[in-house]
């Protein structure tokens, strides 16, 4: 935030935080389902992408999703929430006919549309096959943009916004599209079903989250199983790792003077850390 502060969600409580820079939380809007993804948008209001709610379970020591929804989810949403005041509106519940599954991250682009994933739900049996949308910060527009995509979390474009790329969790895949025109890409579909290009392939167990980029075009992306950032760059795939301390590392962003502070959130033990960063993040536009 301007100030310093750190806003953020914490999806089990349901709400939209912040974290001052001497660590005090506050809750900033109680938004209730679950949200997942945040960002601030042109208006300087903080969009969320809201699954409607996991079902959890605790495993050694710490809070973890299972499958199924609870009894109170009914759709996901992305939601519109004022900062300054905790109020906020749902923007859309659904694309079309089609309800929205579980929104999982949102990214803006420099006209002020917004494109975010929606992760869908996991049931005993079955899952959603995932989707990635664009719409527009005012409400007035919602479509469809890549489909089908398995289970896509993190994502981001590049410093010119003429790419935009996609984690999906479970393969520990990393995915890029090329921005045509606000909401639509290019479909190679000779390259992949949905027509994306793989920027990277994990080896071995590992699960993506979220993402952030660099000023130099690398992706950051948070690493689950491992616990760790992994900065891979659009041509030539993984450069690095960066340990963190929990299994659980979910997301990160860049902040400070000259956006080479990384604020990572270990969602495994409930903290959000702070840590010098070698390259210099991008700022997201509207930051």
């Amino acid at each position: 935030m301007p100030n310093g502060d750190v806003a953020l969600v914490e999806i089990e409580r349901g709400t939209v935080s912040r974290v001052t820079c001497a660590g005090l939380v506050s809750v900033v809007a109680n938004v209730g389902g679950g949200p997942n993804g945040m960002a601030v948008g042109p208006d300087g209001d903080l969009y969320v992408c809201n699954n409607g709610g996991f079902l959890w379970h605790e495993k050694n020591g710490h809070l973890q999703v299972a499958r199924g929804t609870p009894d109170t989810y009914t759709t996901g949403s992305i939601q519109k929430v004022n900062a300054t005041t905790g109020t906020w509106k749902t923007l859309y519940d659904r694309c079309g006919d089609v309800p929205l599954r579980g929104p999982n991250d949102i990214v803006f682009d420099a006209l002020g549309g917004f494109y975010f994933t929606d992760f869908g739900k996991m049931r005993a049996r079955d899952r959603d096959l995932g989707c990635v949308y664009y719409a527009q910060a005012d409400g007035s527009g919602i479509v469809e943009v890549i489909h089908p995509i398995l289970a896509p979390n993190g994502l981001a474009l590049s410093p010119d916004g003429r790419e935009l790329y996609v984690a999906e969790t479970d393969t520990s895949r990393v995915w890029a599209f090329e921005v045509i025109a606000p909401g639509i890409v290019a479909h190679d579909k000779s390259a992949a079903p949905h027509g994306g290009r793989c920027v990277c392939n994990l080896p071995g167990y590992q699960r993506l989250d979220s993402m952030a980029v660099q000023a130099n075009g690398d992706l950051c992306i948070a690493t689950l199983i491992t616990g760790r950032i992994s900065v891979v760059s659009p041509t030539d795939g993984l450069l690095r790792q960066v340990q963190l301390p929990d299994p659980d590392t979910t997301n990160i962003c860049f902040g400070g003077p000259d956006m080479r502070t990384a604020f990572v959130t270990l969602s495994g033990s409930g903290l959000l850390v702070a840590t010098p960063w070698a390259s210099a993040g991008l700022p997201p536009n509207f930051y």
